[in-house]
């Protein structure tokens, strides 16, 4: 007996060992059960590890779960591609994280690849701005501080209004939405962005109204003062609920300044933006 355990034991010290399970030997199964209740940067860094997490990480349900509720309402609205019944969910997933341009390109729309919520843009190009055609007081500029490659530009004015509606078929949840000002004219030089103050007056003595309303009924509206000289600021108009995913929502959104006892000037608006209140502050 004595000699059976010598032997076997100068098997294992020969490298002949008992075979054990090894970390790619986890079925991806397992793996996959795992990888649903990750966010989606988590899931594609996991992926990286072996083959059986990278097969799991492509797996339908796991992604499934991760894509609005109603994404199939989004993607007809936004995309037009017939084949996109063929993709895997994933692929689904990773063409609504870009951002995807719709309206002639005066709207994008994406997913925030963190959480999977929908997020969208309306250019100044979409918004009904009092004024626009009259370049005493109005001028597009073309810019690389703007997604949508322009601003308007506000050189002076006594009575400042913009309006705006969208009508989308939003996930329920909670939303935010916000006016991208900056004071001052963007521009470049020597290869770098900057911003001439020079047309900058009447922004301290009344503050800008912003106004929300949904096509339920719900209203929100804020007040402040612009104070932002040479920086992009996404200033907060109010929220908006989603119970229903099944109906679209419509919004209108406002800003004014409308007290014609002094003129402004030297305002740059680039977008509105609409996200989840859940991300916070929209930069």
């Amino acid at each position: 007996m004595g000699a059976n355990l010598s032997a076997l034991g100068s098997e294992v010290d020969g490298g002949i060992s008992p075979s054990r399970p090894r970390f790619d030997d986890i079925p991806e199964s397992c793996v996959a059960s795992v990888l649903i209740h990750l966010d989606p940067p988590e899931i594609c860094s996991l992926a990286r590890l072996n083959r059986a997490f990278r097969g799991a990480s492509s797996a339908d349900f796991i992604w499934e779960g991760k894509l609005p509720t109603n994404y199939r309402a989004i993607v007809d609205k936004v995309l037009d591609e017939p084949k996109m019944g063929n993709l895997r969910k994933k692929e689904i997933y990773a063409k609504l994280c870009a951002h995807i341009p719709f309206d002639s390109g005066t709207k994008e729309i994406w997913l925030d690849k963190g959480t999977g919520g929908v997020c969208l843009s309306i250019s100044s190009k979409a918004l009904t701005i009092t004024g626009i055609n009259d370049r005493r007081y109005w001028n597009h500029i073309s810019t690389e501080q703007s997604r949508f490659n322009t601003v308007a530009y506000l050189k002076q004015i006594w009575w400042l209004e913009v309006d705006g509606e969208l009508e989308f078929p939003f996930p329920a949840g909670t939303y935010s939405i916000f006016f991208r000002l900056m004071l001052g004219k963007p521009g470049k030089r020597i290869g770098r962005c900057v911003c001439n103050p020079d047309q900058i007056h009447g922004w301290n003595i009344k503050p800008v109204k912003f106004e929300l309303t949904a096509s339920d009924g719900q209203r929100s509206s804020s007040q402040c003062y612009l104070d932002n000289l040479g920086s992009w600021v996404c200033y907060h108009a109010g929220d908006f609920v989603v119970k229903d995913p099944e109906k679209w929502t419509r919004i209108s959104f406002s800003m004014a300044q409308i007290d014609c006892t002094h003129t402004k000037g030297g305002l740059s608006l680039d977008s509105v933006v609409v996200c989840p209140s859940s991300l916070g502050k929209f930069n």
